[in-house]
């Protein structure tokens, strides 16, 4: 998709997952059960995680909100019934936690782009604009009671929308216009290859870790134990992550998951592909050792080029 920066974006992602945490134990829970850090953030604040096997192999990136009662979790559609599963294995019967899938109540928009600072202050939203990524305020459009998000999940400037749903239709009726563009799930899927961030089935699977997929900002290196940890921990001090998620720019489409070659040498996979105007961009997991940014590659009858994406970060060393 050719991302216009002069238009807000409004993506109806209520298909996603929203699963509810509560109880006198919740931060604690979180804090063992994912990669980031979550006994010291307070109501109002929230941060990027991602669950993990206990070999560290990814399972969902997720995006959590603190509340003054509960911690608020967005993860990907085709992972909610299995995450809700996964979690309630590691809740015991003396602790002091509930988990609940609140999907169905409450629905999800995102706001895409720079101008979305000027819509919510066009709407009297002021409190909220300029706050840290993963900031977060209760706060009402018009009649509307609405919990909106610092971050678009996307390492675009934006915001998420959280409401209940029987307002769906009335909240977005008042968002539409007004240079606000509503995209389609596919035209989402597009500008997300293009960001780089890593979705479930793709990039995010059990042959993956996260340091390998990009995702050094989801994760603590010195909160101690929890699941996945020892592994992540080794991978990190031994410089030990084999391949890294980049993007890469093709001359024809490839269907993926496919092969990316050098001299006919397999060094990589192919993850995702799109097509727009500006081109044919996809994802794709490239060995340490063949090299990075500006590698030329082979990917099915495509030539291609690993190229950087805004999302994805990959540090030189190892992070004590």
């Amino acid at each position: 998709m050719n991302y216009q920066p002069e238009v807000v974006l409004l993506c109806d992602r209520s298909s996603w997952g929203l699963l509810k945490v509560t109880g006198a134990e919740r931060l604690k829970y979180l804090h063992n059960q994912s990669t980031n850090k979550f006994e010291h953030l307070q109501p109002g604040e929230g941060c990027e995680t991602v669950f993990v096997t206990s070999t560290a192999r990814t399972l969902d990136l997720a995006t959590t909100y603190i509340t003054e009662d509960a911690v608020i979790v967005i993860v990907a559609p085709e992972r909610r019934e299995y995450l809700m599963k996964w979690l309630d294995r590691f809740i015991f019967p003396f602790d002091k936690v509930e988990l609940t899938d609140i999907s169905s109540k409450f629905g999800l928009f995102t706001l895409v782009g720079e101008k979305s600072n000027n819509l919510l202050k066009k709407m009297g939203l002021d409190s909220i604009i300029g706050q840290l990524e993963g900031s977060h305020q209760l706060l009402n459009i018009e009649d509307i009671p609405v919990r909106i998000g610092v971050g678009s999940d996307l390492g675009i400037t934006g915001y998420n929308l959280i409401f209940p749903r029987e307002y769906q239709e009335k909240l977005q009726q008042k968002l539409v216009g007004n240079d606000v563009k509503l995209i389609s799930n596919p035209e989402w899927e597009q500008l997300r290859i293009l960001q780089g961030r890593p979705a479930p089935d793709k990039e995010l699977t059990e042959d993956y870790n996260p340091l390998e997929a990009g995702l050094w900002q989801t994760i603590s290196f010195d909160k101690g134990c929890y699941i996945g940890q020892e592994t992540i921990a080794r991978l990190n001090t031994y410089n030990g992550v084999k391949q890294k998620l980049y993007g890469i720019k093709l001359d024809q489409e490839v269907i993926p998951p496919t092969p990316v070659t050098v001299e006919d040498k397999k060094i990589g996979m192919l993850t995702s592909c799109t097509v727009i105007s500006d081109g044919i961009f996809g994802l794709a997991y490239i060995k340490t050792k063949a090299g990075g940014i500006g590698l030329k590659v082979v990917a099915g009858d495509s030539t291609g080029e690993i190229i950087n994406v805004p999302f994805l970060q990959h540090p030189d060393s190892a992070i004590s």
